[in-house]
């Protein structure tokens, strides 16, 4: 590698060096879009450029998934394989694509072209079996095609959006991101307008009136959040938006901000004069390139405008966005681990308290929040949180956005009010099972999430009756499986989610993740071992009690409710 060679990236590099350690996930992406994969040479110039320990660099790059230490192909294909896309023939469709190009899977193509991967998840479980041809998505029946190989036919496949309402959906449906003109002309950037109006206690008090709570599984009081970030002492305060959405079943988040971008930007504006913070951060997966570019160029557009940078709105409010794309690892989604990938880190959770409300990113009082939570913001202050508060349900206030996805006729996006049941989001809106077909189970809550059956169907979606049921309502993501599914394999990929997906910090996740995954793996191929069921069930509970974050204390609940709902599947012989 000639210094000739190395001159696109030092220049960039010089721009980044006065971040320090915090921009060494851009230095990495930008260094494997320039040469294919991150030789000991760049890792070097990138230690160097950014005073940041050789050792710390590796560390970074052998942690994320999408990070590559050795030659890859010029376009990297990732097939999903989590159980949605495995359903409809992924695995089918990743062995097609090794055979036309003679190559196994993880490994590079004659040519130097082509390598094929599995992936854990893609996000796009409305179109699956879904494939991202280098940094283009193709899915259902393109992925099928040999010519799913050429990145030349690939592109973003339309995701169907539909529902009883559409007000967080409003500008979604068309295959194309809402402009910043088009977003402004139908009434995008009111609620800010309004909440500069306000003073920042009175949009906190607006927030807590609306009754809105984290959209993304956790349902923390959003109001109660901010409230204690504003109170926090230390400067500067940081907005951070969690756009790491990937656990299988779910793909809201990439919709919002693929099709209507102005809409979360403006959450976070409001978010930060609430709460007096001056900068913030969008944090997309690794795994949604198009839903990073479309964002990215909306914030470039918004700061041209003057909404986003000094003065906003001329009302004083000086508030900049910064873009970072993570590089494969789900644990980033995990509040505290996505704060540490920002810094530049290993993306571990970090032990709690402190909350990131008063020792959050770079250890100064921070406000995360998810896509969705953040696009709901805008119409409490638009509409108030008195007329926000007529849609949904008493303790469960607001509209909620649901991925449908699995054996279903119509898998998308559904907007509705907290309230109706899950039988009229099944049957009414996404247009129920497949001719012939009879309902086995729908899982809830995602890969995290637990099993309903047929006797559930009349359950009522929100958070309060769904609780009732021991059900989850998570981040909204429903898969249905007919009668035709295979529960063992369903649950076998689901364990093997998991444990690869463990950061490895704490041990009961650690450990558990992995022999969770080793008892499935034997019960979906020769069958379950005798005191299998036991063994599960010991496992999975020490996880929920001991595991230090949210993977390890959520990874056994699918797999503990399958064994109450079907515990004849795990009896060994």
């Amino acid at each position: 590698m000639t210094d000739d060679e190395l001159i696109p990236l030092r220049a960039i590099l010089a721009e980044l060096a006065p971040q320090r350690r915090a921009a060494l996930l851009p230095a990495l992406h930008t260094a494997q879009r320039l040469f294919g994969w991150i030789t000991e040479a760049l890792a070097s110039e990138i230690s160097r450029a950014l005073s940041v320990p050789l050792a710390d660099v590796y560390g970074v790059i052998e942690f994320y998934e999408m990070f590559h230490h050795e030659p890859v192909g010029r376009t990297i294909l990732r097939v999903c394989g989590a159980p949605v896309c495995a359903l409809a023939g992924a695995d089918g469709v990743a062995q097609a694509l090794c055979r036309q190009l003679k190559i196994e899977p993880g490994t590079v193509s004659a040519d130097g072209a082509f390598t094929v991967e599995h992936a854990p998840c893609l996000g796009l479980c409305d179109h699956a079996p879904a494939v991202l041809v280098g940094e283009s998505a193709v899915g259902s029946a393109e992925a099928t095609q040999a010519a799913a190989i050429c990145a030349a036919n690939a592109g973003n496949p339309l995701s169907h959006v539909g529902g009883d309402i559409r007000i967080l959906t409003s500008n979604c449906g068309r295959g194309r991101p809402t402009s910043l003109a088009e977003y402004q002309a139908r009434g995008g950037y009111a609620g800010l307008k309004k909440a500069l109006t306000m003073t920042p206690d009175a949009v906190l008090a607006e927030v807590k009136a609306a009754g809105l709570v984290g959209r993304g599984g956790a349902a923390f009081p959003t109001g109660i959040k901010w409230e204690g970030a504003a109170a926090a002492t230390g400067q500067p305060k940081y907005i951070v938006c969690n756009a790491d959405e990937s656990e299988p079943g779910t793909f809201k988040d990439r919709i919002l901000m693929e099709e209507d971008p102005h809409r979360v930007i403006e959450g976070m504006i409001v978010a930060a004069y609430a709460v007096g913070a001056s900068q913030g951060y969008i944090y997309v997966r690794g795994e949604y390139p198009s839903a990073f570019q479309i964002i990215s160029d909306a914030v470039a557009d918004a700061r041209q405008a003057g909404i986003v940078g000094p003065n906003i709105f001329a009302s004083g409010l000086n508030f900049d966005i910064e873009m970072r794309l993570g590089a494969g690892a789900y644990i980033c989604g995990e509040e505290t681990a996505l704060l540490e990938s920002i810094e530049g880190k290993r993306g571990l959770p970090r032990i709690k308290p402190p909350f990131p409300t008063t020792h959050g990113l770079f250890g100064k009082p921070t406000i995360i929040n998810n896509v969705e939570t953040f696009c709901n913001v805008p119409l409490i202050l638009e509409r108030g949180a008195a007329e926000y508060r007529k849609i949904g349900t008493e303790r469960s206030p607001g509209p909620k956005l649901f991925c449908v996805s699995g054996q279903i006729q119509k898998p998308g996006l559904y907007e509705v009010p907290f309230g109706v049941t899950l039988r009229h989001l099944l049957f009414d809106l996404a247009g129920g099972l497949n001719a012939g077909r009879k309902l086995q189970a729908v899982l809830m809550g995602g890969a995290a999430g637990a099993f309903a059956t047929e006797k559930d169907l009349d359950v009522i979606l929100s958070f309060e009756a769904l609780r009732a049921a021991d059900l989850p309502l998570g981040s909204g993501a429903v898969m249905v499986f007919d009668d035709s599914a295979d529960l063992r394999d369903v649950l076998k990929r689901l364990a093997h989610f998991f444990a690869d997906e463990s950061c490895g910090k704490c041990y009961p996740c650690q450990l558990g993740a992995r022999r969770q995954s080793e008892i499935l793996d034997r019960t979906a191929g020769a069958g379950p071992l005798a005191g299998d069921r036991e063994r599960l069930s010991d496992i999975g509970l020490t996880m929920i009690d001991a595991s230090l974050c949210g993977l390890g204390q959520t990874a056994p609940t699918a797999i503990l409710s399958a064994m109450k709902l079907w515990p004849e599947m795990f009896d060994g012989k």
